[in-house]
């Protein structure tokens, strides 16, 4: 069979490929591994959320287990924009303003198919998320960065990007990898740069309830001028555990959003529906069990900068740390001779080299022993 050229132009899943590194190690036998690399929350959804799904489940009628209207539950969209006013202090429209998806991960690729020609130029921040490239792999575009500026607490430097045939931007705060929260003045630099250039933003806000210190989630869509410009993707998975659910959301500027409508008419037929009456009861119910997480994950992230704060960046928001490796000391070191993985740093984009990623949500009995064996490892 011939074999068409865009699944060639896809770069080896990052994730796929640190998992087979992991599985391999592990059966080569010695200590149990303590994986501390991958993002997993390891918290469950509130009961409530639980309670609809299966409440929604048990009923035996049409409505829930027909097909689901292409575009969602009109009432989960609502829902997400009266989380978005509450919250954020964002008024969308919840019919133009917002597209249900099945997960944020499909969207980051098919908002670049909305965008993007081949000849175009989608920029990434540097360090990224290891998925974003494979949207743009597939429009056949090419393959930007944008410098992230770690004195600047990895503030983006737009006034060193390119000008011309950018078709994307793509922004994520808080931080996949580095922990980041969005500076003061960033979102703003963001709209003039899109102004100036015709380029679409696109900001990754998967992680945008949690954040520390008393910090407060700030929206790119509050920015003035942002829905004229672009787009801000919510996920389900971080702030409500509901990792494996997969539903998500695209808000922001009304025609990418109907762009996304029409594509997903073409290739899914809608999102189980009490899947999508979960996210209501999520979104609409109490809001206690999303900072019981936080300070869940604030205080393990207090625990781990105690044991490597020297080598860590500060840590914001996410359940990531970012920390920079000693020379000589590698993720394939940590692996082989610890038994400890961390996410390779040179996953992230051409900043990450020497560097890793921590993640803490894995239970506290995991951290504890990953932490050993990497003061153990650090202080060799």
């Amino acid at each position: 069979m011939k074999r068409p050229r865009r699944l060639d132009r896809l770069p080896e899943q990052y994730f796929m490929g640190l998992l087979a590194r992991v599985q391999e190690a592990a059966a080569r036998g010695g200590e149990p591994l303590v994986d501390l690399g991958r993002g997993n929350p390891d918290v469950p959804p509130p009961p409530h959320v639980i309670e609809a799904l299966v409440a929604s489940a048990r009923e035996q009628t049409a409505l829930v287990h027909g097909y689901a209207p292409f575009s969602g539950l009109p009432e989960l969209r609502r829902s997400l924009a009266r989380r978005y006013a509450t919250l954020y202090g964002v008024e969308l429209d919840p019919d133009r303003e917002v597209a249900i998806v099945p997960g944020t991960k499909s969207a980051l690729a098919e908002l670049i198919l909305c965008l993007a020609e081949q000849g175009d130029t989608v920029l990434l921040p540097d360090p990224y998320y290891p998925d974003y490239p494979s949207g743009i792999a597939l429009a056949g575009a090419d393959l930007g960065l944008l410098t992230l500026d770690p004195e600047r607490g990895y503030a983006p430097r737009f006034d060193l990007a390119p000008r011309e045939r950018v078709a994307a931007v793509f922004l994520n705060y808080p931080s996949n990898p580095t922990a980041a929260v969005v500076r003061d003045g960033a979102f703003a630099d963001a709209v003039a740069y899109a102004r100036e250039t015709g380029a679409t933003i696109i900001h990754d806000f998967a992680y945008g309830d949690l954040v520390f210190d008393g910090r407060e989630p700030r929206s790119f869509l509050a920015e003035p001028g942002a829905r004229e410009v672009g787009v801000e993707l919510f996920s389900m998975s971080k702030s409500y555990g509901m990792a494996g659910w997969r539903l998500g959301f695209v808000a922001g500027n009304a025609e990418l959003v109907e762009r996304m409508a029409t594509l997903q008419d073409h290739l899914r037929a809608g999102i189980f529906a009490a899947v999508q009456r979960a996210g209501i009861a999520a979104l609409d119910g109490p809001q206690d069990t999303v900072a019981e997480r936080v300070r869940l994950y604030e205080r393990r992230r207090d625990r781990i900068l105690a044991a490597v704060g020297e080598f860590a960046a500060p840590c914001e928001g996410t359940f990531y740390l970012w920390i920079r490796l000693p020379d000589g000391l590698t993720p394939e070191r940590l692996l082989e001779e610890h038994r400890l993985v961390v996410a390779p740093g040179e996953g992230f984009g051409p900043s990450g080299a020497g560097s890793a990623r921590l993640s803490v949500a894995t239970p506290d009995n995991l951290i504890d022993l990953g932490l050993e064996r990497l003061a153990a490892a650090l202080a060799g």
